[in-house]
């Protein structure tokens, strides 16, 4: 009798705290956020279940709701055109006003490190003393950077396999030399260019992880709608479990304590030991980032995506690549409910030392051009940095180039900028004429040319031939060939040692050092390959 009083006493007071409950929003509604102007954007959080839910803005439009029965609550409410500071009121049993709101452009900056890295870590010491003006420059620029208008939160670097996660910590943070150095470099830079073009708020939501792979940015139900990810979803869970199952914590301590041991007693040489990882924590777990990360952002409302992410895939399941980032780009569009909204990305950085003679294989360049098929997908667009990488580091510091060359596709695309190139020379269509191959390209500008870059300085014409170009003929590998510009869109590729030209391949490396097929526009032409 006493036990049953006791478990009645408790759900009272249970049920005194559920109807007790405030209203809660996503940490994305808070001081100094900013909307995606002129559009209906949805705003959700949590309440008492059938709690009704009034929200309120400084101009002058309302929107109201009802708590459904698992206590979550959503809505939308139509935005300004671009300007501010405004207040939003939202009112249930409690009230919570958000102040300092900015209407404007919202966009979403996804990916691994090469998005993730931020601006205090690209202001470090350059590994090449040939890249330190880029290091030096983004110091500067967060010492002196002044922006009310230009905003950013990010979401934290959390994994979760099983529960979709709704919630985290952040805030939004203005460009002032106290925050500047948390943002995305990549994201930053890109926002910079907006901003100088546009004079309208900018709002970056950052959702980026480094070393992540991209099974783990898909949802499970992207993973259920192919036969082929399900499979590969399902048989990572089982692992997971059985290797979560095995998890010893205080015998992993152990053996990193003994492992660093052996490290000091060999004179620390070598890369220092780390502890592992609690399985279930491991960014690698496909849709694990979705999860705990991306669920917490989506429908946000935004005007498009950048991304910068392939390289945890060039040693990984990497030719499903592009069948993977497909799904990625079909699946968040499907999520955000925003229409084909536009998606850009970053082609892969050179990497690592040049190769002397053409590679039968590179893995690297394979993502790269799987990358650039992808842009068969509608409004989409590539920003190529095969010329701005570092051979010793797999983080270039020139963000500057990456973030403007980003903006050039959403200023033409989205913005309606008639610029005369948004983008590097892409691979169309091939011709075998004799000896020679005939390659025909889109996105020339004003015209082919060769060029030469040097860190942040612009790029120059140069006198010399093109370069990195590579040619098989029908019973052989592959050669270094002849190029030579021919007209505003074509160049002709060949070597008078093969006589039946099958396919050319173009900075076909890791670091195709010394490519320099550019458009007059001083923007770099894609790697590519003419075979299927």
């Amino acid at each position: 009798m006493r036990n049953m009083c006791y478990r009645i006493i408790i759900g009272l007071l249970c049920a005194a705290s559920v109807a007790s409950a405030d209203v809660s929003v996503n940490p994305l509604f808070s001081n100094g956020m900013v909307l995606q102007r002129e559009m209906k954007a949805p705003m959700w959080g949590k309440a008492d279940p059938g709690e009704v839910i009034k929200i309120r803005s400084s101009w002058g439009l309302a929107a109201e709701t009802v708590t459904s029965e698992d206590g979550r609550w959503s809505t939308t409410l139509r935005t300004p055109e671009a300007g501010g500071p405004h207040s939003i009121v939202i009112e249930g049993k409690n009230q919570i006003l958000i102040d300092d709101v900015l209407s404007g452009e919202v966009w979403f900056c996804g990916g691994q490190s090469n998005m993730d890295y931020s601006m205090d870590q690209i202001a470090r010491k350059a590994k090449d003393p040939k890249y330190q003006p880029a290091a030096t420059y983004a110091r500067r620029e967060i010492n002196t950077a002044n922006d009310p208008y230009l905003r950013h939160i990010g979401v934290p670097h959390m994994a979760s396999p099983y529960e979709e996660q709704d919630n985290f910590e952040g805030q939004w943070l203005s460009v002032q030399p106290e925050n500047t150095s948390k943002m995305t470099a990549t994201g930053y830079y890109f926002a910079r260019e907006l901003r100088e073009k546009l004079n309208v708020p900018v709002g970056l939501v950052e959702c980026a992880w480094g070393g992540s792979r991209i099974e783990g940015w898909l949802s499970e139900e992207a993973y259920r709608l192919n036969p082929n990810f399900t499979s590969y979803y399902e048989r990572y869970l089982i692992s997971l479990k059985q290797k979560q199952e095995r998890w010893d914590l205080e015998a992993e301590k152990e053996r990193f304590r003994q492992a660093m041991r052996n490290w000091v007693d060999r004179g620390r040489q070598g890369r220092q030991p780390r502890m592992a990882i609690e399985p279930v924590r491991d960014r690698h777990v496909p849709a694990t980032l979705h999860k705990g990360m991306l669920s917490a952002v989506i429908p946000y409302a935004i005007r498009g995506v950048i991304w910068y992410q392939g390289e945890a895939n060039t040693g990984y399941r990497n030719k499903s690549y592009e069948s993977y980032f497909r799904a990625l780009i079909q699946s968040w569009r499907q999520e955000w409910g925003q229409g084909d909204f536009p998606f850009y990305w970053v082609q892969l950085a050179a990497f690592r030392d040049a190769n002397e003679l053409p590679l039968e294989e590179d893995v690297w360049a394979s993502i790269c051009d799987q990358q650039r098929r992808c842009l068969e997908i509608e409004n989409t667009g590539m920003a190529v940095a095969n010329d701005i990488g570092e051979a010793n580091d797999i983080h270039p510091r020139n963000k500057v180039d990456v973030g403007k060359r980003l903006s050039l596709l959403a200023l033409s695309k989205d913005y309606g900028f008639d610029l005369s190139a948004s983008s590097g020379p892409l691979y169309r269509d091939h011709e075998i004429v004799g000896s020679s191959v005939h390659i025909y390209f889109d996105e020339v500008g004003s015209g082919l040319m060769a060029g030469e870059k040097y860190v942040l300085d612009p790029v120059v014409p140069v006198d010399g031939p093109l370069e990195r170009f590579q040619i098989r003929g029908k019973d052989g590998g592959w050669l270094w060939a002849d190029a030579v510009i021919s007209g505003s869109d074509c160049v002709v590729v060949s070597n008078q040692s093969i006589q039946e030209p099958v396919a050319v391949r173009y900075a076909w490396s890791s670091n195709p050092e010394g490519a320099n097929l550019y458009s007059k526009e001083g923007l770099p032409a894609s790697i590519f390959t003419t075979e299927k």
